[in-house]
């Protein structure tokens, strides 16, 4: 049975929350809210290649939390300055954790110190990129979750550890987060709809890209009642208010006026964010 417990370890400011886990296969903990593993889709590579038949740097997107060296399913570097291993998730996204597997039989103690790099670029092969956590000891064949509260983006994930001799081993990598937004307005791409009709004052004129605020082209309903997704304390005429919605999840938007009756005007509602999978 596997067992979760907090460590008072703390990285660089980004980093808010760490956990540590047996990397076992046979019950792995709860770690809050479930999301994709999205370095599964990616393409990893590394400095260099122990010469053996094991090590590549594939094996540690495997999926595969197996940390015995001798198993196969971990990557490793010659020993040299620096060694790094990357991987490439192929696209942008804003990670919110990230899980690092050390290796179970021998040498834990290779993986202490090691950077973890986040960015979109490849300049001196991604080392370049911000410094997003440093590595404490991580026991053998265990698992360390970091968890960030700030913003942190990127298409390339890199473990750097820096120094002369060193020796690089990791038995799995993982990263959580879903795409980065593209600043493109998803309500172009919806359909609007309207507790009723007033006039011609259909519900597409809210999405049809155009901030216009005549009557002519926004929506309208009749006097009815209620629900709500931000509140609207009071938006000048003529006026744009933004909302933050703190990476709020779903498919519907819904604007309403609650416990009374009322006119809804709305002259254009634009939507910001990512496509979840």
């Amino acid at each position: 049975m596997s067992q979760c417990f907090d460590e008072n370890w703390w990285p660089l400011p980004p980093v808010n929350v760490q956990s540590l886990t047996h990397s076992d296969q046979t019950g792995l903990c709860d770690i809050g809210k479930v999301e994709k593993n999205v370095a599964l889709r990616g393409k990893a590579t590394q400095s260099d290649r122990y010469d053996s038949d094991f090590g590549a740097a594939y094996n540690a997107i495997d999926g595969n939390r197996e940390s015995d060296y001798a198993a196969g399913s971990c990557a490793v570097t010659e020993q040299q300055t620096n060694p790094w291993w990357r991987v490439d998730l192929l696209n942008t996204y804003i990670v919110t954790s990230i899980t690092v597997t050390n290796r179970r039989d021998c040498c834990p103690e290779r993986l202490d110190g090691a950077e973890i790099h986040v960015g979109s670029s490849l300049i001196n092969n991604g080392d370049d990129n911000p410094v997003v956590a440093v590595l404490p000891h991580i026991p053998a064949g265990r698992s360390l979750t970091i968890n960030f509260s700030s913003r942190v983006q990127g298409r390339y994930v890199s473990v750097v550890l820096p120094g002369t001799g060193r020796l690089l081993t990791i038995c799995e990598v993982e990263v959580y987060g879903y795409y980065a937004p593209t600043g493109e307005n998803l309500a172009l791409q919806g359909k609007a709809t309207q507790s009723s009709l007033h006039g011609t004052e259909i519900a597409y004129n809210a999405i049809d890209g155009n901030r216009g605020t005549d009557w002519s082209t926004c929506s309208h309903t009749k006097a009815n009642l209620n629900p709500w997704c931000a509140v609207i304390s009071s938006i000048p005429p003529g006026f744009t208010q933004g909302f933050d919605c703190n990476g709020m999840d779903g498919r519907y938007v819904t604007i309403v006026i609650p416990a009374r009756t009322e006119y809804l005007h709305v002259c254009e509602v634009e939507v910001y964010g990512s496509v979840l999978d």
